[in-house]
């Protein structure tokens, strides 16, 4: 959080329960400024393509040289799916169709929650951006399993793999340390 009033510069902020709220947050104690340090929303989406799955390979910090689904920190302005849609894009330039929601999950370690969508391939005729260094496709046993980024990226893909073989896909809720599999019949 900053340590200075993006309203009025006062410095420092107090660690404080502001009246009818439930949370400590950073005030200013000259102008009343409340700042909430809510989680970041990220979204992106798992492809499958002739019985491969898109992974990238991470360009940037942290863990450069992992590989991890497409996704990326939702903008001001953008829905969820417009999100997961400009992510795939950017990371790998494919083009693609957002279907429905796959994993929603929190990390509070991080304040972040993570909705991962299936999607279809539409194009792809665009190189992927500076945040990636390699694109590929994956079956199931060809997977760097030890080089994927986040543990929770492991889980999605190989419940996503379970799933794919029983031709039935859920929705995970929950966050990185438990959660329920809801299946839609």
């Amino acid at each position: 959080m900053p340590h200075y009033c993006c309203r009025c510069g006062h410095h420092p902020l107090v660690r404080r329960v502001p009246d009818g709220d439930t949370h400590e947050r950073d005030c200013c104690s000259t102008c009343g400024y409340i700042a909430y340090d809510n989680p970041r929303v990220i979204a992106g989406a798992i492809l499958e393509r002739e019985g491969r799955l898109l992974l990238c390979q991470r360009g940037i910090p942290p863990r450069v040289g992992t590989w991890t689904l497409p996704a990326g920190f939702m903008e001001r302005g953008e829905s969820v799916e417009e999100t997961a849609h400009r992510e795939v894009w950017e990371e790998t330039g494919i083009h693609a169709e957002i279907l429905t929601p796959y994993s929603i999950f929190s990390v509070p370690p991080t304040n972040e929650l993570y909705i991962i969508y299936r999607a279809r391939l539409l194009g792809w005729n665009d190189a992927p951006g500076h945040e990636t260094q390699a694109v590929d496709w994956f079956r199931a046993e060809e997977i760097p399993w030890d080089a994927i980024f986040y543990p929770a990226i492991r889980q999605i893909l190989e419940r996503y793999i379970d799933e794919h073989a029983g031709g039935t896909y859920g929705i995970y809720t929950g966050s990185m340390e438990s959660g329920t599999i809801h299946f839609m019949r």
